[in-house]
């Protein structure tokens, strides 16, 4: 980067940053997951990012756990039955390479086309374990994702959504919209996003946000409700897991945050205490 430009450009500038704490976890003997294509799509710039944003690389066990809790409920429902994985602003996630897939899963990532072409570019001599299909779509142009998503739900009967670390860039409204959307069709079974607390989205506006701010990609969808927030728009929630017991139970957040850990947390309603979490949704019927 020049001494002028900013070292995040805009908001897809954070999947490189999201695969820089991808390609360090792999590189432990105790890994949660091993990621061998996150060093490549990462890149220098991915590096940069890390260590030159404000607090860049102090919450590495965050991002860690939210990959090992994204992947852990995905396979959960691969085995239960589902047909088609749908990743909302994927990014440069690299699991229909990295996990083991059955080669009948469909599996589409919807994106960008500037971050999706350089996905494509940096993997082009590898091959996924299931079939995989790409789709150059802004997600907030809501006209073209109700056609995307109409189209999809006529190609499978069980389809599985995710959004990781795309919600917290939408305001509230954005997000109950999404959520309806996604709601209207019946193959659209289960759904897995990442929320976080407004007390913690409060400290990450001081810090990492403020950033990321300038370059238009300010951190806003915090609901105080909690996973709760979604009831009124078509989902609820089954399974909620909060990110730092889990990086806990691994021993990958620093000593005092291990401790705070073992404190009962709200999996409902949130409010000051910083918390963030996954949490696996399904359709109200």
């Amino acid at each position: 980067m020049s001494e002028n430009q900013p070292v995040v450009r805009n908001i897809s500038d954070t999947a490189r940053w999201a695969a820089y704490f991808r390609a360090r976890e792999t590189e432990r003997s105790d890994a949660l997951f091993r990621d061998p294509y996150a060093e490549r799509l990462a890149g220098s710039q991915g590096t940069e990012i890390a260590q030159t944003i404000t607090e860049g690389t102090s919450h590495a066990w965050a991002w860690v756990a939210r990959t090992y809790l994204f992947d852990r409920f995905l396979a959960q429902e691969i085995r239960n039955g589902v047909e088609m994985v749908v990743n909302l602003a994927a990014g440069l996630d690299a699991r229909p390479y990295r996990m083991a897939l059955p080669n009948s899963l469909q599996w589409i990532e919807v994106d960008l086309p500037e971050i999706l072409g350089y996905k494509e570019e940096i993997l082009a001599g590898e091959k996924p374990a299931c079939s995989l299909e790409r789709i150059r779509l802004d997600l907030s142009d809501t006209a073209a994702r109700r056609a995307l998503f109409a189209e999809l739900a006529r190609r499978a009967s069980r389809i599985l959504i995710i959004t990781e670390g795309l919600l917290i860039y939408f305001s509230a409204e954005e997000v109950a919209a999404l959520a309806r959307d996604l709601s209207v069709g019946v193959p659209f079974e289960r759904w897995i996003l990442d929320i976080s607390s407004p007390g913690l989205l409060r400290m990450m506006q001081r810090t990492t946000g403020r950033q990321l701010s300038q370059v238009g990609a300010p951190f806003r969808f915090a609901p105080p409700e909690g996973p709760e927030f979604f009831a009124p728009h078509g989902w609820r929630p089954l399974e909620v897991e909060g990110l730092l017991p889990t990086a806990a139970r691994f021993k990958r957040p620093p000593f005092l945050l291990r401790l705070i850990a073992i404190l009962p947390e709200s999996k409902g309603r949130q409010g000051r205490r910083p918390w963030s979490g996954v949490c696996l949704m399904a359709r109200n019927s």
